[in-house]
């Protein structure tokens, strides 16, 4: 059952790709430049889109996290107090989000790029404790 599952959620990742698939990319920015070998007059326009792209999954998908997130910890506070699961899964998933929360800061200390830097791109990655 887990296999037809999973089997279907690929098939359903590959149609939506396909569907969701903007231009070829592989175009160089100016169609008048030569195309020879060594040819990379297009090539910034993949990473400029990829990283559009992630930036915008990952903002999302963190909102959903949230969103799920804060009803299981009212969830899991319920149960715990009334002594269902121990309190360590409800504390688990307190550092879980607060570790999905300063993601953004994470990833640019990581990436050398720290908050408020020359070198920042500007992402919007930010951590959720400051309102970004």
């Amino acid at each position: 059952m887990l296999k037809k599952l999973f089997s279907f959620l690929m098939l359903a990742a590959v149609v939506g790709l396909f569907l969701w698939a903007g231009d070829a990319l592989a175009q160089p920015a100016d169609p008048t430049y030569s195309t020879g070998v060594g040819d990379t007059a297009g090539s910034g326009k993949i990473w400029t889109l990829t990283f559009g792209k992630t930036l915008t999954t990952f903002l999302n998908v963190r909102t959903t996290i949230f969103i799920i997130g804060g009803f299981g910890l009212v969830a899991l506070a319920f149960f715990a107090i009334f002594g269902k699961i121990q309190w360590k899964w409800f504390a688990a998933l307190c550092v879980g989000l607060a570790i999905v929360a300063a993601a953004g800061y994470i990833v640019e200390y990581a990436t050398g790029a720290g908050a408020g830097s020359t070198q920042s791109t500007g992402s919007g990655l930010g951590s959720t404790f400051q309102g970004s």
